[in-house]
C-alpha cells in the first residue's frame, strides 16, 4: 500500500474491503429490517453479483485499479452522492449548525464587541492554517492514537459551494504568487458588507474591528440605502438558487458583488433579536434556518462553509455548509475560537491601531422585476421550511457518559443501543440508522456509515419491549451487552475503512462508468431501504459548552445529534411536523425512558451481582 505523509508522519490509502465480506454484511444488515419475502429476493440477487466470474468480481477489480491510482478511491463519488448531487435547500437539510451558549448581552455594542473577538481569533486561526502549524490531530476511542489527515481543516476558510444546475461544485480557492486581498463579509439587516481585515499590509487589531463593524451597523439602518435580501436565494433548492445566479450574472455589478462574496474568509451575521423566548430549542431553530423572513432568514449566504451567527439578544453560533468537512473540524475551529474568547478579555486598545480607516464597502446588486420575484419564491419556501421544522433539544440530566464508562461501556455504543430502544418503543419497527464514523486515519478521508440498527440490538430492545415481562433480567444483559459489543465491532469495521456502504457506493458509481445501466442490485427494494436513513444520528462530543443540531435527511425520519457530557447528555432531536409518523417530542420521551430503563437494568443486574457473590462467600464460609 502507498502512503502519504501529514506533519512528517504516515497516513495511508483507504483500502478497498473484500467483496465477499460486504456482501455477507449487507446481508447480515438487512434480514431483520426486511420481510422474508423481500429478503429472499434480495439474498438471490446478491448472491448472483458476488458469484465467481460476475459483475461482482468484474467491478472489485476495477475499483482496486482505482485505489492504486487515486489518493482516495471514493472520496469524488462520495462527495458527490452525499452533497452535490443532493438537490434539496441546504438549511435544515444538510447544513449543520454550533449553538454557543447564551450570551448576555445588556447594551447593543456588547453584541459588537463579542462579534469583533470573534473575528480577530478567526484571523488567528487562519494564521495557524497559512502558517501549517496547526496541532495534529490524533485518533481518540476506539484505535486511539492515531494521527489523522488535516486536509479538512484547509478548506475552513477557502473553500465555497457553487451551485449547479444538476450538481453543485465545491470550489476551493488556491494560493497563488500574488495573495487575494484577505476580507471577511458582514451581513446586517439583510445587507452585505466587505470588511477588509488587512489595511496598509496590517492586520486590523479588535478596536478597529469594532470600529468598522459600528459603521456597518450605522451603513445598514440607512433605510435609503437597503437593498432586497438577496441571500435569501441560497436558502432556495440547489438547481433554483443556480438558475436565479445566473439571473444574477448578467449584471457587472451583481458579478463583483458575488464575487467577493464567494473569495471571503467567512461570513459574520448580525442578526436583530429574534423574540422574548430564546430556549435551547429555539436557539437551535435560529441557527438553522434564520427565522424565515420576518426575522433572520434573509442575513445569511449559505453557500459559504463558515457562517459566524451574533444576535442582539445574545443567540450566537455558527451554521457550516457541510461538503467542505466533517463536523468534528468545525467543532475543534469553534472550540479553539471559544476558548481564546473566554481565556482572553477583549483588547479593545488602541496600541498600533490604522490611523484612518476607510469605511466598509456595501455591496451592491441590481435587481431586475425577475430577481425580486426568484426572491419572492425563495422566502415562501423557507416560511414553509421554517413552520415545518419539527425541533427537540433535551438535556438528560439523570446521567451521562462517567456512569456508562462504570459499566465498563462504550458511551456512544451505549447511547446508540439506547437510540434503537427509544426509536422502536416509538414506532414498533427497527429502520436503516446512519451514524457516521470519521474515515480521517486515511488520505483524504471523510466518513463511512456505522450501521446502528444491528440484529443484536433488534433482539435487546424487541427483549425490552415486547420481552419485558416474560424475559429475565440476566437475559436483558446478555442482549444488552451483545448489542453494545456488535456496535462496537461495527465501528471498528467503519473507522478502519471495512464498513459497507462506501464499498457498495464505489461498485454502484463504477458500474454507472462503465455504461452497464442499473443493475438488480440496485434496483432492488432492499438497497433502496437500506438508504432510507429514518434515523440519522451523530456524536458530536465539545469540552465547551454548546451543541450541534442539524435536520432529518429523508422527510419521514429524525436527525438525532447527541454531545455526552461526564454527568448529563444534550440531545437535539428533529423532525418535519408534515410527516405524520414522526414527533420529535415523543421521540424524546420514549428515548428517555429508554435511557433510564437500561440504566436500572445495569443497577439490577450489578445488585444481583453483589448478591449472588456474597452467597458464595457466605457458602465458602460454611
Amino acid at each position: 500500500m502507498t502512503v502519504d505523509f501529514v506533519c512528517g508522519q504516515r497516513v495511508p490509502l483507504l483500502p478497498v474491503p473484500n467483496l465477499k465480506d460486504t456482501l455477507d454484511r449487507y446481508l447480515s444488515c438487512m434480514k431483520h429490517l426486511l420481510t422474508e419475502e423481500q429478503f429472499n429476493k434480495t439474498q438471490n440477487i446478491v448472491t448472483q453479483f458476488g458469484a465467481p466470474g460476475g459483475v461482482g468480481e468484474l467491478l472489485q477489480s476495477k475499483l482496486t485499479d482505482r485505489s492504486e491510482n487515486m489518493a482516495n478511491w471514493v472520496y469524488d463519488y462520495w462527495l458527490n452522492d452525499m452533497y452535490l448531487n443532493n438537490r434539496l435547500a441546504l438549511p435544515v437539510n444538510s447544513s449543520p449548525a454550533m449553538v454557543f451558549p447564551q450570551q448576555n448581552f445588556k447594551a447593543p455594542i456588547d453584541s459588537l464587541r463579542f462579534a469583533a473577538h470573534l473575528i480577530s481569533g478567526v484571523l488567528e486561526y487562519k494564521t495557524h492554517l497559512d502558517d501549517r502549524n496547526l496541532p495534529a490531530d490524533y485518533a481518540r476511542g476506539q484505535l486511539a492514537g492515531t494521527r489523522l489527515c488535516m486536509e479538512q481543516y484547509y478548506r475552513l476558510f477557502t473553500s465555497y459551494r457553487l451551485p449547479g444546475p444538476e450538481r453543485d461544485t465545491l470550489v476551493a480557492q488556491e494560493s497563488s504568487v500574488m495573495p487575494e486581498p484577505e476580507h471577511i463579509i458582514v451581513a446586517c439587516k439583510n445587507q452585505f458588507f466587505v470588511l477588509d481585515v488587512m489595511i496598509n499590509f496590517r492586520q486590523l487589531n479588535q478596536r478597529d474591528l469594532l470600529t468598522q463593524l459600528e459603521k456597518i451597523v450605522k451603513m445598514a439602518d440607512n433605510e435609503e440605502e437597503q437593498l432586497p435580501p438577496i441571500g435569501l436565494l441560497t436558502s432556495d433548492g440547489r438547481t433554483e438558487w443556480a438558475e436565479s445566479r445566473s439571473v444574477l450574472m448578467r449584471e457587472s455589478t451583481n458579478r463583483d458583488s458575488l464575487d467577493m462574496i464567494e473569495r471571503c474568509l467567512c461570513l459574520v451575521c448580525l442578526d436583530d433579536a429574534s423574540g422574548p423566548e430564546l430556549s435551547d430549542t429555539t436557539r437551535a431553530m435560529l441557527m438553522l434556518h434564520g427565522g424565515g423572513l420576518t426575522k433572520n432568514g434573509g442575513n445569511r449566504w449559505y453557500d459559504k462553509p463558515m457562517q459566524f451567527i451574533v444576535g442582539a439578544d445574545g443567540c450566537c453560533g455558527v451554521v457550516c455548509e457541510h461538503s467542505a468537512f466533517e463536523g468534528i473540524v468545525l467543532v475543534q475551529c469553534t472550540e479553539y475560537l471559544l476558548k481564546c474568547m473566554i481565556g482572553s478579555p477583549s483588547k479593545l486598545v488602541r496600541a498600533a491601531s490604522v490611523s484612518e480607516l476607510p469605511a466598509p464597502r456595501r455591496l451592491r446588486w441590481k435587481c431586475t422585476p425577475e430577481i425580486h420575484k426568484l426572491i419572492t419564491s425563495a422566502a415562501d419556501k423557507l416560511q414553509r421550511m421554517v413552520k415545518n421544522l419539527d425541533m427537540n433539544v433535551h438535556k438528560f440530566h439523570d446521567y451521562g457518559k462517567e456512569f456508562i464508562k462504570k459499566q465498563k461501556m462504550s458511551p456512544d455504543a451505549y447511547i446508540q443501543v439506547a437510540l434503537q430502544l427509544g426509536f422502536y418503543r416509538c414506532h414498533g419497527r427497527p429502520v436503516s440508522t446512519y451514524e457516521s464514523a470519521s474515515l480521517r486515519r486515511f488520505q483524504q478521508g471523510r466518513v463511512d456509515n456505522i450501521r446502528s440498527a444491528t440484529p443484536e440490538a433488534f433482539a435487546f430492545v424487541k427483549a425490552m419491549t415486547e420481552g419485558k415481562n416474560s424475559t429475565s433480567d440476566t437475559e436483558k444483559m446478555e442482549l444488552l451487552k451483545g448489542a453494545i459489543t456488535a456496535q462496537t465491532s461495527y465501528t471498528r469495521l467503519a473507522i478502519t475503512g471495512m464498513a459497507i456502504d462506501n464499498h457498495l457506493l464505489g461498485l454502484r458509481e463504477l458500474a454507472h462508468e462503465m455504461k452497464m445501466g442499473k443493475l438488480e442490485m440496485f434496483k432492488d427494494e432492499a438497497y433502496l431501504i437500506s438508504n432510507q436513513f429514518i434515523l440519522s444520528t451523530s456524536q458530536v462530543p465539545t469540552t465547551v459548552e454548546m451543541f450541534c443540531c442539524y435536520g432529518p435527511v429523508v422527510p419521514n425520519g429524525y436527525g438525532a445529534c447527541y454531545n455526552p457530557q461526564s454527568d448529563h447528555i444534550i440531545f437535539s432531536v428533529s423532525s418535519f411536523h408534515n410527516s405524520q409518523q414522526t414527533c420529535s417530542a415523543e421521540f424524546v420521551k420514549c428515548l428517555v425512558q429508554g435511557l433510564r430503563d437500561i440504566r436500572d437494568l445495569c443497577k439490577h443486574w450489578r445488585f444481583i451481582c453483589i448478591i449472588k457473590c456474597l452467597h458464595h462467600l457466605c457458602c465458602q464460609s460454611v
